[in-house]
């Protein structure tokens, strides 16, 4: 047909005899003159640019929303342009029902899209650049716009044209509209006054965007870009040239900081209290604080359910009308009478909806809608999440600030617990508030599901229905079975984790003992509790899976089977394949209810352990001033009669009657239990303080404490900023230098002075980066001399006036001791008169003490000068003299740095499938391959089923039961192939977390020694936990997850293509886009998976590290500062969390409408193909395609997630740990039962060294130890003297020489047989969680006699009795319900147990007092009198009597006598080292 405007057939169509108004055709060109104006207008200054007019404001985005009513602006915009789409359509198909082409019907829609567009795009860079005065072409559009729609509206009701027809309505729409926006435009110019007013507006940019650090961006932008997260472009396409880093995420806007957060959640909470009638609850606050989010989620929620019902509508309507002629409809049916002067075809309102096509490009902006506003949703809930796990993490730390220390000593607060509360616990909330809109979204999209299900297919529909409703109960039922199994298989993670710890912590002693396979057997049965769990829960979450894949077969099985009985007939395509969707669409909601539900108990359950740990946490009501001055009386502390406890009711100092002097050197001494630290500790505010008359620690003095019950738990405030040294050092994961200034300024001068006082310059010189490098997790990366001196130094370095040093000597030798005595202590704190309180074994020491207090079983002994004491108590100064008379050498042992492992490389996900074995991974391939074929067979099957000829009654009965029974087995196989293949997934991952645990844990255990020696411990933790976690848990639900989604859009695209071929050519240009976003994504999500996971971890020991150093934090008054660390750490972690979220989004959106694309094109190219007969087949090929924009995305996902998860695989199946062998190792047979059994040890030609990378440490070592003879080994730091000790039981490598024990050369002897022969006791105390006799005896091979014996020999006999369960005491994790001395007493007792013909003492008293050395001492020689007994000198006086004395200087025996010989020599080593220390 010609083109022409106004058409044809009518001469008079261009006529105004009547009024020009009065044609219909003017009209509508009166309608494209405000189109073409603003398009006139707009095109120079869009494409020309903006010249100077730029913003006098400087921003570093384009992101500023300068004007008002932004968001309206765009939602009304969006919905002119839907409007415009809806005009242009009813005007092509209004044309086409014409005999000649009339422009006029669609062409003022066409122009008006353009202008719709272009206005947004001009307003766009308008607002981005400040400039306001342009804004007024824009009102002068929306102006003539309103006017030129109203008249023609207007004549519409002039003619009668009324709602009865969808252009009246269109064009009362698009009146509407245009209103609205010119409101807009009026309500920028009454706002910003930049044009009709003298003075307008200044504004300034907001606050965040003044930030240069503020990159996320997502609150600033404008609604398209928020709509489709089109600001990550840059960062997402940047990360396939570099990685992302944190500097390039940057910080977060003010209102997502947890500081905020935290303000909002606790003012809500502080609101509640008003009301004295109702206790306040954490729910209500978490409501009103983040209450508006969740209902604006909510709202997204509701209208993505409502739009996804579009597509079993759509469906319906296009196959139904599939063939039909929709251009048949007479010309004259809704033309107006030719006097009416319109002389065109109005279509009624409905009429359209009946077109196939505009039904297509209805689906297509319902999909693009559906998933916008599902985006949407989806992050606005995980934003808030966000939110309130920064606020809770705020919440918490300030409850951990305030735990009681007893809380954390007696257990009551475990790490294990925090760590829980951090990384569980507030995620369950988080995640429950992510879950929270499907609450009340999920009912009303079942009752609309139902309901159109009925609409379509009557009764048979609700039979579908209620199978699917009557099974949600039993996936409620199987969601909670896994709540529990999860919960059981984390109660035996955490203990197999905690065994792991200790093995690892005490690896040494492990190794030295050969007890690594009865350690590493009871990990393996905590394991197997474990695995018990884990397979239970591999078949609950099968069962998950299983119901969700075989629930919609079922339903349809059910529906058409019913249908098929109750009516003798078959649905039509139509009907068939919309109630297919339908399904599809109502087992999601049924599916997540059981997961929120799930959620949902676990959110209570965590808001219950959130709140029990309040509840732990006495509060510290410290009685601090504004300003706090530091006290110069002659007193700093004094107590009356004070008794303290740690909370459990029992007393542990009772009748305390102190005084501190001020400005003067205070020890405490006492033997090792008496009470010392704890004394310490009760200055500190740290005891709870239950009696006394008089009490006053640095500040003012308070009378007459109560001690009735309502003042039990009194807590003492410390009022004055105290620099405190505990005895356990305690760094933070810092460099050295932060560790030492402790966040006080930095002073150089002061800082060198503390350094040479502390003696740490030569050890800065060894480490990689100076002051600057890193120390690891609990300073894992320095020996303990090194960690203590830190500590020391960092209470040196703060101005403070009072300065605690709860025994800085016990792991330092006497070198470090006195330099640090004379330089530190007497001159460096002493010459600036501050007061210091000395916990000390040192008693040679005492002579420099200005006062001295001596306890004793939690009392005070004596108190007063060492001159008062002389003369007051002559038989304790008498005790102290003998001791002080006595030398002592305490030595470090020979540490390493660590060095990072590599971790190799490998194709992983090959070596996890290898590991789940053949047979598991070639019946999960086999049945999923099957699983997905008879799906397709099924919807295969009804399309050809539903597309059956119905002329012959007959014929037709014989084809319904036989496609029904043929749709029975289908279906059945099809769900039993669900059970198979879910069954195989799971436990194809149990079993392969099976095997590589298995070979982790025996790799790690059987190591050398020097693997332990320079692997950070948290990195091999990591390996049992995070790691082992990922294997267990969640590779299996991600691979079932992307083979499910991977074979079903290869399934849909193999469908859609055999419907209609021609769907192949454009295929080609979306599967390059697609391939382009995946590719892009991957990268990028990769990148902000390992930033949230790398800033994760400093978060979590944060907390670790705040909860260990408790006491030294409180005690240095830094609890502002690690607050603000904590918001910093939490801010970083939620920064690369939300990233990741947006880029989540990103890939989401895109490949959502790229699936709608596909929808859109396979529903073009079926109503253009196919005929009359195949309307089952485009049915089935319509729903594959909206199952494809389901599943793409999840496809991207899923392969990154794995990818990144297969990292964990990669660490644990570290090919590098090679267990120890001895390849020219004796059989253990051919070694005598008896051996050693004279203990004659032999030295030949000894050469050892750690690595072969490394200088040897000794060198050339001959020495000969007679049968029983009594060896004492000293020396200088460094010299050798630990690294001969681990020599004797092969730990290090002898690349020279050999060591001969009666007879038999140690390297020929398989480690276990040598290691087990043998006794060692070590300077550091290693107990192990369980009880006393298990720390003794782990192989449970001794009577209780020799047990109670072994505790005799070590002075433990009474305490261990006096215990509850004697032998069978509780001994908590790392024996910390003992004092380090204890611990160390039992280490001997520990070696006394075994009575092996050999003993080593590895400096094994560095931690007892100098009485009690001396009685073992005595006990040790007379046990062990005919056995050869090796003692590493921590005391030079211990080796003083020795039968033979070995002398080491840099590896080298340089010496070798009797004790006696070596001092009568002048220039002997020995006799210099003695005679240094008189």
């Amino acid at each position: 047909m010609p083109l022409s405007f106004c058409g044809d057939k009518f001469p008079s169509a261009y006529g105004i005899n009547a009024s020009v108004l009065n044609n219909g055709c003017f009209v509508d060109a009166l309608n494209l003159v405000p189109h073409v104006f603003l398009l006139f207008i707009t095109f120079p200054i869009l494409f020309i640019g903006w010249g100077s007019q730029s913003s006098k404001v400087q921003i570093h985005h384009n992101t500023w929303l300068h004007f008002p009513g932004h968001n309206m602006r765009w939602i009304l915009t969006f919905l002119l342009l839907f409007v415009h789409v809806c005009e242009f359509a009813e005007g092509i198909v209004s044309n086409t029902t014409m005999t000649s082409n009339h422009l006029h019907l669609f062409m003022p829609a066409f122009m008006g899209f353009i202008a719709a567009t272009t206005s947004v795009v001009y307003y766009h860079n308008i607002e981005t650049s400040n400039f306001p005065k342009l804004l007024l072409v824009l009102f002068i559009y929306w102006v003539l716009a309103f006017i030129t729609k109203s008249i023609k509206l207007w004549k519409f009701a002039e003619f009668g044209v009324w709602f009865q027809y969808l252009r009246f309505c269109i064009t009362a729409l698009l009146v509407i509209l245009y209103g609205l926006l010119m409101a807009v435009e009026i309500n920028v110019i009454r706002v910003r006054k930049y044009v009709f007013f003298t003075n307008p507006q200044k504004v300034k940019p907001p606050e965040d965007l003044q930030d240069l650090g503020v990159r996320f961006l997502q609150p600033f932008v404008n609604l398209l870009s928020k709509a489709t997260y089109w600001w990550m472009n840059p960062l997402i396409i940047s990360a396939h040239k570099r990685p992302i880093e944190l500097k390039k995420i940057g910080k977060l806007p003010i209102a997502m900081r947890a500081l905020t957060n935290y303000l909002r959640l606790k003012d809500a909470y502080e609101d509640q209290r008003v009301n004295p009638d109702r206790a306040p609850s954490i729910w209500r606050s978490m409501y009103r604080a983040f209450g508006r989010p969740i209902l604006l989620s909510s709202t997204f929620r509701y209208l993505a359910d409502l739009l996804g019902f579009a597509g079993p509508l759509c469906i319906y309507g296009i196959v139904r009308n599939l063939g039909d002629n929709n251009n048949n409809t007479s010309a004259n049916k809704n033309t107006v009478s030719a006097d009416n002067h319109f002389r065109v075809y109005f279509m009624d309102t409905t009429e359209l909806l009946e077109n196939s096509y505009v039904l297509s490009i209805l689906l297509f902006l319902a999909l693009v809608l559906q998933r916008t506003f599902l985006q949407a949703s989806y992050y606005v809930t995980i934003e808030t999440g966000i939110n309130l796990r920064g606020a809770l993490l705020a919440m918490i730390y300030n409850k951990i600030l305030r735990l009681s220390t007893s809380n954390m000593s007696m257990g009551e607060m475990t790490l294990g617990q925090i760590n829980n509360l951090v990384a569980i616990e507030t995620n369950q909330l988080m995640w429950f508030l992510f879950l929270c809109p499907n609450l009340w979204a999920m009912p009303v999209q079942i009752v609309m599901g139902v309901i159109l299900l009925y609409n379509f297919l009557s009764w048979s529909a609700l039979v579908g229905a209620s199978v699917i409703v009557l099974l949600a109960p039993v996936q409620y039922l199987i969601a909670t079975k896994l709540a529990e199994t999860q919960k059981s298989a984390l109660e035996h993670s955490t203990d197999r984790l905690k065994q792991t710890t200790e093995i690892l912590k005490g690896i040494k002693l492990l190794k030295l003992y050969a007890w690594e396979d009865i350690f590493c057997d009871s990990v393996e049965q905590t394991r197997g509790k474990e695995l018990t769990s884990l397979r239970t829960f591999a078949f609950y979450t099968s069962m998950s899976i299983f119901m969700n894949a075989a629930i919609p077969i079922a339903a349809v099985l059910a529906t058409f089977g019913v249908h098929h009985f109750l009516t003798s007939s078959i649905p039509s395509p139509s009907q068939a394949f919309a109630a297919l969707a339908l399904f599809h669409i109502l087992v999601t909601p049924l599916f997540l209810l059981s997961t929120v539900v799930r959620f949902a108990v676990k959110a209570l359950v965590s808001e219950t352990a959130r709140s029990q740990a309040e509840t732990s946490a006495v509060a510290t009501k410290c009685l601090q001033n504004d300003a706090v001055t530091v006290c110069f009386l002659s007193v700093s502390a004094q107590v009356s009669s004070g008794s303290f406890t740690w909370g459990n009711n029992q007393l542990t100092l009772s009748d305390i009657s102190i005084r501190i002097p001020t400005g003067q050197l205070t020890m405490i001494v006492g033997q090792v239990g008496c009470g010392k630290s704890s004394l310490l500790l009760a200055m500190l505010g740290e005891m709870q303080f239950v009696g006394g008359s008089e009490f006053d620690f640095f500040g003012p003095i308070y009378q007459t404490f109560s001690t009735e019950p309502n003042f039990q738990d009194k807590r003492i405030g410390n009022r004055n900023s105290v620099a405190y040294a505990a005895q356990k050092s305690w760094l933070l994961n810092a460099t050295v230098e932060d560790n030492i200034t402790f966040g006080s300024p930095f002073n150089k001068q002061r800082y060198k002075a503390v350094i040479d006082a502390c003696s740490l310059q030569p050890d800065i010189d060894l480490l990689p980066f100076g002051d600057q490098t890193e120390i690891g997790e609990r300073g894992i990366n320095l020996s303990g001399g090194q960690r203590q001196r830190i500590c020391v130094a960092r209470a040196l370095y703060q101005n403070t006036n009072i300065v605690f040093l709860d025994d800085p000597f016990s792991a330092l030798d006497i070198h470090l001791s006195d330099h640090l005595m004379q330089e530190g202590i007497l001159k460096f704190l002493q010459d600036d008169k501050r007061t210091v309180v000395l916990v000390t074994h040192k008693l040679q020491y005492l002579i420099h003490a200005d006062w001295i207090i001596a306890m004793k079983d939690g009392s005070v002994l004596r108190e007063g000068t060492l001159k008062d004491i002389q003369t007051h108590d002559t038989e304790l100064y008498d005790h102290w003299k003998t001791l002080m008379n006595r030398q002592d050498q305490e030595l470090e042992k020979v540490e390493h740095r660590f060095t990072p492992h590599d971790l190799g490389s490998g194709r992983m996900c090959g070596c996890y499938l290898s590991s789940g074995g053949f047979f598991m991974v070639f019946l999960m391939v086999s049945s999923k391959l099957l699983k997905h074929s008879v799906i397709v067979a099924i919807d295969y099957c009804l399309a050809l089923w539903t597309s059956t000829n119905k002329t012959k009654a007959n014929l037709q009965t014989a084809q319904n039961v036989y496609y029904l029974h043929v749709f029975f087995v289908l279906c059945a196989a099809g769900i039993t192939l669900c059970l198979i293949t879910s069954l195989s997934v799971e436990f194809l991952g149990l079993s392969a977390a099976t095997n590589l645990h298995h070979n982790l844990l025996n790799k790690i255990i059987h190591a050398p020694i020097r693997f332990f020696d320079v692997t950070p411990l948290g990195q091999i933790l990591n390996r049992f936990s995070a790691d082992t976690n990922i294997i267990d848990q969640h590779i299996p639900p991600t691979l079932e997850s992307l083979t499910r989604s991977t074979l079903l859009c290869l399934s849909a695209i193999g469908v859609m293509a055999s419907i209609t071929p021609i769907f192949l050519v454009p295929l080609v240009p979306l599967a390059v886009a697609f391939y382009f976003i995946q590719k892009y994504f991957r990268v990028a999500s990769k990148d902000l998976q390992d930033l949230d996971d790398s800033t994760q971890l400093p978060l979590l020991c944060h907390f670790s590290e705040t909860a260990e150093g408790l006491t030294t934090i409180r005690a240095f008054r830094h609890e502002a500062r690690f607050k603000q660390r904590m918001l910093e750490l939490t801010d970083t972690n939620n920064t690369a969390y939300l990233f990741l979220s947006a880029a989540n989004r990103w890939l989401e959106v895109r490949t959502d409408y790229l699936g709608a694309v596909i929808v859109l094109t396979v529903a073009v190219a079926s109503i253009w193909t196919c005929q009359n007969d195949a309307k089952g087949l485009v049915g089935l090929g319509l729903t594959y395609a909206l199952t494809i924009t389901n599943y793409l995305n999840w496809v991207v996902r899923n392969l990154a997630d794995l990818e990144v998860q297969m990292a964990a695989v990669k660490k644990v199946n570290n090919s590098k740990i090679l267990s120890v062998s001895c390849p020219l190792a004796a059989d253990a047979s051919q070694v005598p039962e008896n051996w050693p059994h004279d203990g004659e040890i032999k030295i030949h030609d000894l050469c050892v060294r750690y690595d072969p990378m490394l200088k040897p440490v000794l060198k050339h070592v001959n020495a000969y130890i007679k049968p029983g003879q009594k060896v004492g080994i000293c020396g200088r730091t460094g010299s050798g003297k630990s690294s001969l000790s681990l020599a004797f039981f092969n730990m290090v490598d002898i690349f020279e020489g050999r060591i001969v024990i009666d007879g038999i050369d140690i390297c020929k002897l398989p480690l276990q047989t040598l290691r087990s022969r043998l006794s060692i006791i070590l300077q550091d105390p290693v107990l192990f969680s369980g009880s006393i006799r298990f720390n003794l005896d782990p192989e449970r091979m001794c009577t209780d006699d020799r047990l109670w014996e072994a505790l005799e020999i070590a002075q433990l006999k009474n305490l261990v009795k006096s215990l509850p369960g004697g032998l069978d005491a509780v001994v908590t994790e790392g024996g910390e319900n003992f004092s380090v001395g204890q611990r160390q007493l039992f280490c001997l007792a520990r070696a006394f147990v075994r009575k092996s013909s050999i003993l080593i003492m590895d400096e094994a008293t560095a931690s007892i007092d100098m009485a009690t050395e001396n009685i073992l001492q005595k006990v040790v020689m007379t046990a062990f009198a005919d056995r050869t007994v090796v003692t590493i000198a921590h005391r030079v006086s211990s080796i003083l009597d020795a039968e033979q004395v070995l002398v080491f200087s840099s590896g080298i025996l340089v010496e070798s006598d009797s004790g006696p010989n070596l001092l009568a020599q002048e220039e002997s080593l020995f006799g210099v080292l003695v005679r240094t220390h008189k």
